[in-house]
């Protein structure tokens, strides 16, 4: 029988397959009589799975079969030569100086923002630390400022100081003052006070109101110069750390408070600082000064002004907000500061803090105290000017 030219033809009947010679899937190509009814399903070939080849069997190849082109072998120095190739293609040559290029680059440097970028960095680096405390205190950025303050405190203001041989050389210990002067001034003062007067020179870190930092660059400027802001966490971590602190118990009431209420002290809160010196056993010491209220005479406070700004008080000075920006410059004046007796509270324990009784009374005795203090340097100031 001939074989059609065109294939098998589809009505023909399949020729038997030889014996042990498979010539299809399923049970007929296998020789095996298949069920009546039933259809035989072809078998799935499952792929092998080949196994990861380590980078040593790649590197020795076998030789190439007859007919193939042999592979580029890359050695590997050749490799890692490669890998630069497309950065010292970006890089690109050097121009010659005198060149073209150079002088193009060289016109340009001021429409460029790296060239600013690279200068800004440099002296930000020149005015700040590399590394700062946890609460943001910066050393070298203190150094450069330091004499501006100094410079309010010898000359500017003509601060007369007393007691400072009462503070302790060394040791955890809360220095408690009467706040005004409506910017915080005060604390900057008795910072210059102890770190440049005190046989010691005790490093001083003084607590700040939170509004402080709602001004713009405001807050980090207290920061960087030995502010911390003002809760009871952060103040705890100081004095456990065996640091000198210094606490305001006034607060905003204290530098908010109207001319005519000058050198009154408000009431010192809930007794805050008690509860932190009886919680970690620390000392206090009381502090009077004198001369703040004059630096900014507040004549009246626009709070309904202040609240969309979210700040306590907007004050109105004679020179403020009639000047602008040069109405927030301090008015010269003369200080007075003076150190009393060290506080201790041995007798008690920390479980005194959560007795109300014990705070309050313990808190109107320092209130009390540095009001003392406060009228004595007053009469002091009138006699020496009258």
């Amino acid at each position: 029988m001939t074989k059609p030219v065109l294939g098998r033809d589809p009505f023909s009947k399949p020729a038997p397959a030889a014996p042990g010679r498979r010539t299809g899937r399923g049970a007929a190509a296998s020789g095996k009589k298949a069920t009546p009814g039933k259809k035989s399903r072809p078998k799935k070939k499952t792929k092998r799975k080949s196994r990861p080849k380590a980078p040593e069997e790649l590197k020795e190849r076998s030789a190439p079969a007859a007919g193939q082109v042999e592979p580029i072998r890359i050695s590997d120095e050749d490799l890692e030569r490669r890998k630069f190739d497309r950065v010292e293609l970006l890089e690109g040559a050097k121009a010659k100086e005198g060149s073209f290029e150079n002088l193009l680059h060289s016109s340009t440097r001021f429409v460029r923002p790296s060239f600013y970028g690279e200068k800004l960095g440099k002296v930000h680096m020149r005015y700040h630390a590399e590394e700062i405390d946890p609460f943001g205190f910066d050393p070298v950025y203190w150094d450069k400022v330091e004499p501006f303050f100094e410079f309010l405190y010898d000359n500017y203001w003509r601060v007369e100081m007393e007691g400072i041989e009462k503070l302790p050389d060394e040791g955890r210990l809360l220095l408690v003052g009467n706040h005004s002067g409506t910017l915080p001034y005060d604390g900057a003062m008795l910072k210059v006070a102890i770190e440049n007067h005190h046989p010691h020179s005790r490093a001083v870190r003084f607590l700040v109101e939170d509004f402080v930092f709602h001004f713009p660059f405001l807050g980090a400027f207290m920061n960087r110069i030995g502010g911390v802001r003002a809760c009871q966490d952060n103040a705890r971590r100081l004095l456990d750390d065996e640091q000198l602190l210094v606490v305001f118990p006034e607060g905003v009431k204290g530098i908010g408070k109207l001319f005519s209420k000058r050198y009154k002290l408000q009431r010192f809160g809930r007794g805050g600082f008690i509860k932190l010196a009886l919680r970690t056993q620390s000392p206090i010491q009381p502090v009077a000064i004198v001369g703040a209220e004059e630096i900014h005479p507040m004549l009246a406070s626009l709070r309904w002004l202040a609240r969309p700004l979210g700040l306590p008080y907007l004050p109105v000075t004679p020179t403020f907000p009639w000047l602008g920006p040069l109405g927030a410059v301090p008015l010269p004046s003369k200080w007075m500061m003076r150190f009393g007796e060290v506080v201790s509270f041995d007798e008690y324990s920390p479980e005194d803090a959560d007795d109300p009784l014990t705070v309050m009374k313990l808190a109107e005795s320092v209130r009390s105290t540095i009001q003392d203090m406060v009228d004595e340097l007053l009469k002091k100031r009138q006699g020496a000017f009258g």
